[in-house]
């Protein structure tokens, strides 16, 4: 069986991965089980060279099939921040509360609505060097209080468009339909299954 290795270190990301990847039928390993020391510096200038860095830096180590993501959150009142910086908004060692409470108080000035969007990018890389990226995005709207308990990061305070609800209170079939990171692994799937040989 094909392995393929999530290239990240965030549990919430390798859940949601490893659910997206299922329709491959290979054996989805994420880099937290390995316990790896692979650190990669995410010093790219858009979503895809991030998600590329990632990917690659763990191909190389491993000799193997690689998945890499990189995803952001772009307020449009804010001139599409956090972006990039989403996951580190509030510098090291900041939790996923203290960034949606920092990201309210930048908000808190301007009048709503604020409408925003995750933006996401995976990139597969492989032993030959050769990389494929596939993107996917969800529009929505920053609420100024948390609404329900699933996902992780901003998902409590972004209101999807069109549903009613946070990216936290749909359930995970659904976020896997409709959200960013589902689009865009989506977009991916037929090429990762000719890479793969699945």
């Amino acid at each position: 069986m094909k392995q393929l290795l999530i290239a990240s270190r965030n549990p919430g990301k390798c859940r949601e991965m490893r659910i997206l990847l299922q329709p491959l039928g290979a054996e989805i390993i994420d880099s937290i089980e390995l316990a790896t020391e692979v650190r990669v510096d995410e010093i790219g200038k858009t979503y895809a060279e991030n998600a590329r860095l990632k990917a690659e830096a763990f191909a190389d180590h491993f000799q193997t099939w690689a998945i890499g993501d990189d995803t952001g959150l772009e307020v449009d009142v804010l001139e599409g921040a956090p972006g990039l910086h989403s996951a580190r908004l509030v510098g090291p060692g900041g939790t996923d509360a203290d960034r949606r409470n920092h990201l309210l108080s930048l908000l808190g000035p301007h009048p709503r609505p604020w409408t925003a969007r995750f933006r996401c990018a995976v990139a597969l890389a492989g032993q030959d060097g050769g990389i494929d990226l596939a993107e996917g995005e969800c529009e929505g709207e920053i609420i100024p209080d948390e609404r329900g308990d699933g996902g992780f990061g901003y998902d409590s305070i972004f209101l999807v468009k069109g549903m009613g609800r946070t990216m936290a209170e749909i359930s995970p079939e659904e976020k896997n339909r409709v959200s960013h990171r589902a689009r865009a692994v989506q977009a991916l799937l037929p090429t990762l299954k000719k890479r793969l040989g699945c």
